[in-house]
């Protein structure tokens, strides 16, 4: 009979360890801080229903003047697990986009891509960056205390040189370093770094809203990485572009497809201020290039509201931004920014006709679902054209209401 009473007790207590370790599984899950766009009786915070954030113990009524009020999470709808402030965001509220736009960004210096060796006339020397310590993706800033903007700033000092040591400034990441580099000259009589490098890229994307007060931007949903280093690009300056679809080659499966755009210089709607990992940022010149008579505002709807199901994207692939049938697979509920914050799948068939699925140049297309925007498209699942990542249009709107 002991033994039995033993193994039912260890029993016991292997079930209590089991059901305590998937209880707090899902505390983890419940943020400290909601948004909400509108009042609530419930919020679904998890996969399934066995814990909601109930406001019977708020008067909501009474606090739709605050900011925020406080709520608490209860098991089953009854017992109280924890406390959580719920933010009221009523007035979050921009134009969609889905307009095609061209970019252009110049770096806060020069940004180091590659090495090279140097031909003299003695033959090959090694690369006077290498022996230096410069590092490929360092932005270089300076040169004896010289701001450097453009490549033909680095050219010029390093032709007037005369084969004299450089002092360079350097920024590594979030530091800057400094170090001397002896130009060496080159069979051609030039003198040289043994380095190669970059001052600015250009593309083709999404612009995914614009915020009527502010007069603010916000576009493609992800950063800007130089092609060679990956490395997230830093704004000195920039701008973005009225732009036209001229070629869609369509997505396969292992072959991404894209959109080819064109755009001239002369078609400046915008400046380009920042570039993080929400996507790009600055202000609109003019609000009627996108504010026509028939445009509406939506909400910013918090990751919260979303659902899995039915929604819309706004794209253009013709010579006008239109609604396109896709579903949200999935949602991922993160506690800081993320670009792959959801799964999407193009279920509309003229899109899939025309596109194949997500595209490069899709990026920052807005997503609505329930009259609200609720994201952007970020990534295309290379295997799964039609299938693809999108961020919360919540942490979009969060940086561009950061201020620059």
């Amino acid at each position: 009979m002991k033994t039995k009473a033993k193994k039912s007790a260890k029993f016991m207590l292997f079930t209590i360890i089991i059901f305590l370790t998937f209880f707090m599984s899902y505390i983890n899950q419940i943020p400290s801080s909601i948004n909400v766009t509108k009042d609530i009786n419930y919020i679904k915070l998890t996969k399934s229903n066995i814990i909601k954030l109930t406001t019977s113990d708020i008067d909501l009524v009474s606090s739709q003047n605050k900011n925020s009020v406080k709520g608490y999470v209860k098991l089953f709808g009854l017992v109280p697990i924890k406390e959580v402030t719920i933010n009221f965001n009523k007035d979050r509220k921009v134009y969609a986009g889905g307009h095609s736009i061209g970019v252009k960004l110049y770096t806060e210096g020069v940004l180091v891509v590659g090495f090279s060796d140097i031909e003299t006339n003695s033959g090959k020397k090694q690369s006077p960056a290498v022996v230096s310590n410069v590092q490929i993706g360092d932005m270089i800033v300076e040169i004896n205390g010289k701001r450097i903007k453009y490549i033909k700033d680095l050219s010029e000092e390093i032709s007037k040189s005369n084969g004299n040591a450089l002092n360079l400034k350097l920024k590594r990441r979030d530091k800057y370093i400094d170090t001397t580099i002896n130009p060496v000259l080159n069979k051609n009589n030039q003198y040289k770094l043994g380095m190669w490098v970059r001052d600015s890229t250009s593309g083709i994307g999404t612009l995914t809203f614009v915020d009527p007060k502010l007069k603010k931007f916000a576009a493609l949903g992800h950063p800007i990485n130089d092609i060679d280093t990956g490395q997230l690009l830093t704004v000195r300056e920039g701008s973005i572009y009225k732009a036209k679809v001229i070629d869609i080659t369509k997505g396969e499966k292992g072959k991404p497809g894209e959109l080819r755009g064109a755009f001239s210089e002369d078609d400046e709607i915008g400046n380009l201020t920042k570039n993080t990992l929400c996507g790009i940022y600055g202000s609109i010149k003019n609000l009627n290039d996108f504010v026509k008579s028939n445009s509406k505002e939506y909400i910013i709807a918090s990751q919260n509201e979303i659902k899995e199901g039915p929604a819309k994207i706004l794209v253009e692939v013709d010579d006008d931004v239109k609604e396109y049938n896709i579903n949200i697979e999935k949602i991922n509920k993160q506690s800081s920014p993320n670009s792959k914050s959801m799964v999407i799948r193009i279920i509309d068939k003229n899109l899939i006709e025309k596109t194949g699925g997500i595209v490069q140049g899709m990026s920052g297309s807005p997503i609505i679902q329930d009259d609200k925007l609720v994201g952007a498209v970020t990534h295309v699942f290379v295997n799964r054209p039609d299938m693809g990542y999108a961020i919360f249009a919540e942490w979009m709107y969060n940086e561009l209401d950061d201020g620059f």
